[in-house]
């Protein structure tokens, strides 16, 4: 349902009070919670239900909105629009706020006053006034705080357990996008988390962990490499499954897409540059590969893993029954093992001094270079080929053998004896596949785990997704 504004006179946020009376407030919405239920204490066995949202209508002025009612207008409500709609507030009840209890659970806001949105006497609507539009929109670009007051990964990372539970601001580009994941606790209470991989000038790679569905559904849509984050009021801890620091989203967090800040164009074009030197290929050796394997228990043919990557933007993993068709260890040495800037992971060669990225953070030091295994390879099975997966790092040290050391003094006749081991092997990978438009085939893949597969663990998994083992051929090697 729409609202066309044009006999109302819109009261701005830096005006409202709590003497003013029915007021009409537009504005675009900047951060938004789930829906969740409390126990009613005045009705014993029942509950009330709330979620809550952020608009903004200029640069400095920005409200806390909230509605308490049943499941079923709440529910229905919070439906109706999302992070980045532009809506029109009537007659909410203007409150004075408590700071010391809101601002602990709800973004901080400049404004002395919050708005109730009640079943009786309040109405949100989307705007359709295309000036009104126009004049919102570009304030979902512009951060809730100084566009200068932010932490750099690397700040973070080198303060370490100092942060522990500090809520800061985080200015950083989008390298990876994992997949949603389902979760339910204890009580029975379901929810979805998504792991973000950030990157700035400083390190490369970075966790933000989501744990709300509002977030979540903006974050989906974002495109690795091309994406920036001010990202305000983040709750910063130490994770003892990553052995690192991480980012947390709470419901304090306002998260501005592409701020139209100095700094965020900057690192904008460090981004662009980053990915296109073939920084997003690589895995995330620094973060120890931080998918666990026990956890990916889904088997994916070839071609229903390029189906799913057309279908969702997300980044997911699965177990493939392949042969390697196609793996260049025979080829110059360049070709398998790579030198990248320690500080900014661009491609590098010994021979330079200095790092060759104009805005690589260290720049004008002496090149510090990290060496290592990526190894481009094509798996096949009988519904086709996925060519140039990356097996990179530690993994493919475990998988050929040998370290990057041992492997530039092999012969050739030796590095070419080793890679007809795995050409003639059917194998069992596991694999992160990443969906990128920038890519030539739509998607990248990443080999995060290769061993000899058992023959009856394939039939059996192949007549799980509809396959039959026994259609499968060895395809021609290259």
């Amino acid at each position: 349902m729409t609202y066309n504004p044009t006999t109302r006179t819109f009261v701005p946020i830096s005006d409202l009070n709590p003497n003013t009376q029915h007021p009409t407030v537009v504005g675009v919405i900047i951060g938004k919670t789930d829906v969740k239920g409390f126990p009613d204490r005045r009705n014993f066995g029942s509950e009330r239900f709330t979620f809550s949202f952020t608009i903004k209508d200029s640069p400095e002025h920005f409200i806390n909105v909230s509605s308490w009612g049943t499941e079923q207008y709440i529910r229905g409500l919070s439906s109706r629009f999302r992070i980045g709609d532009c809506v029109i507030l009537e007659n909410p009840l203007v409150a004075a706020k408590d700071p010391e209890k809101e601002d602990r659970f709800c973004p901080s806001t400049p404004s002395f006053c919050r708005l109730l949105v009640t079943q009786t006497h309040s109405a949100i609507r989307l705007c359709s006034n295309v000036e009104v539009e126009a004049r919102l929109f570009p304030l979902f670009h512009v951060p809730v705080k100084d566009p200068g007051d932010f932490y750099s990964l690397g700040d973070i990372v080198a303060n370490g357990h100092s942060l522990e539970g500090s809520v800061l601001n985080i200015l950083a580009a989008v390298k990876s996008i994992g997949e949603t994941r389902p979760f339910t606790t204890a009580n029975d209470r379901r929810g979805q988390r998504l792991e973000l991989k950030l990157f700035d000038e400083t390190v490369n790679s970075f966790s933000l962990i989501c744990w709300d569905i509002e977030s979540i559904q903006l974050l989906q849509t974002l495109v690795p490499g091309e994406t920036v984050l001010f990202i305000a009021d983040v709750r910063i801890t130490f994770d003892n499954f990553h052995g690192a620091m991480i980012a947390t989203v709470t419901a304090k967090t306002i998260i501005t897409i592409n701020p139209d800040t100095q700094e965020a164009n900057m690192l904008y074009s460090f981004a662009r540059e980053f990915a296109e030197s073939g920084g997003l290929d690589e895995p995330d050796r620094q973060a120890g590969n931080s998918v666990q394997l026990d956890s990916i228990s889904e088997v994916l043919t070839v071609s229903l893993m390029r189906l799913r990557a057309q279908e969702s933007h997300n980044a997911f993993c699965a177990v493939a029954y392949v042969f390697i068709s196609a793996m260049a260890l025979d080829s110059a040495v360049s070709r398998v093992i790579r030198s990248r800037c320690a500080r900014c992971r661009f491609v590098v060669t010994e021979d330079v001094g200095l790092c060759p990225n104009v805005t690589c953070p260290g720049r004008e030091q002496r090149l510090e270079a990290v060496t290592g295994f990526e190894i481009p390879v094509d798996i096949s099975d009988h519904t086709g080929t996925l060519q140039s997966c990356s097996l990179a790092g530690r993994v493919a040290e475990k998988t050929l053998g040998c370290t990057t050391d041992v492997f530039v003094q092999l012969s050739e006749r030796k590095r070419t004896e080793m890679k007809w081991r795995f050409l003639l092997e059917r194998c069992k990978i596991y694999v992160k596949v990443l969906p990128a438009v920038g890519a030539r085939r739509g998607l990248r893949c990443t080999i995060l785990s290769c061993s000899p597969a058992d023959p009856v663990e394939v039939k059996q998994s192949f007549l799980s997704v509809g396959a039959h083992a026994a259609d499968l051929q060895p395809p021609p090697l290259k």
